[in-house]
């Protein structure tokens, strides 16, 4: 298994489907923006909640000229919405993906539904051990793309009062149950999770899952490196 991720000094140096609606803030994250396609270079696929959102334009900005970065137009949410909607997220234009990276975990943790949700199992949107039976479900389908595919760890639960309520460490469990997927799986790692967590009390929002401009612009520094890593593995195969 691969482990992508920026050296913290450079860093330093250096935002569901419909049914969700928008957390407290969320970022307007562009990703119903055209692509700027060129039939010469590789289709890379981002797929996450409303953090993939806040750093989809920073790394469609530094991968410009070097790969076609699309976005699934909505929120992708939990992993049961991914189990429900992968086919038609990978079967998008263009429909054939050099890399896939993606992320699940923030919406899965969540403890307690809005007044307008149902109750959730377990008290969690996905519990532990349906979220390791739908990320390998997932996996699966997208293996079969023939894509590189790069798991993107959680990011960091702030310990407040948020709004849908999760609990400050959950983040932490279901990583390792993600890694552990990842692992069997042999999908590579941008861990996101420890890029974030030595600057998270300049980079993110206050009370909030979400990040700061500046947050995204250094997520988006890994998540671009990863998917320069896997895109040049794939070319030297």
């Amino acid at each position: 298994m691969r482990f992508f991720s920026i050296p913290l000094l450079a860093v330093i140096a250096l935002a569901s489907v419909a049914a969700f609606a928008a957390e407290p803030g969320a970022v307007t994250d562009s990703r119903n923006a055209p692509v700027a396609q060129s039939a010469n270079l590789p289709n890379v696929l981002l797929i996450g909640d409303s953090i993939a959102g806040g750093y989809t334009k920073y790394v469609r900005a530094l991968l410009a000229g070097k790969a076609n970065v699309y976005r699934e137009s909505k929120n992708e949410g939990n992993t049961t919405s991914g189990v429900a909607h992968v086919d038609e997220w990978i079967a998008q234009h263009p429909g054939h993906w050099a890399v896939i990276h993606f992320n699940f975990g923030l919406h899965d943790i969540k403890l307690a539904p809005r007044r307008s949700e149902p109750a959730y199992p377990g008290g969690y949107e996905a519990p532990p051990d349906q979220y390791e039976k739908n990320l390998r479900t997932i996996d699966a389908r997208f293996k079969t793309t023939g894509a590189s595919l790069i798991f993107a760890t959680t990011t960091p639960v702030p310990d407040c009062r948020l709004d849908p309520p999760r609990t400050k460490g959950d983040e932490v469990k279901y990583n390792q149950i993600a890694l552990k997927v990842m692992h069997d799986d042999g999908v590579a790692i941008d861990d996101l999770y420890n890029v974030a967590l030595p600057l998270i009390d300049q980079i993110q929002l206050k009370q909030n899952v979400h990040y700061t401009q500046a947050g995204y612009e250094i997520l988006a520094k890994s998540v671009a490196a990863s998917i320069e890593a896997a895109l040049a593995a794939r070319q030297g195969n």
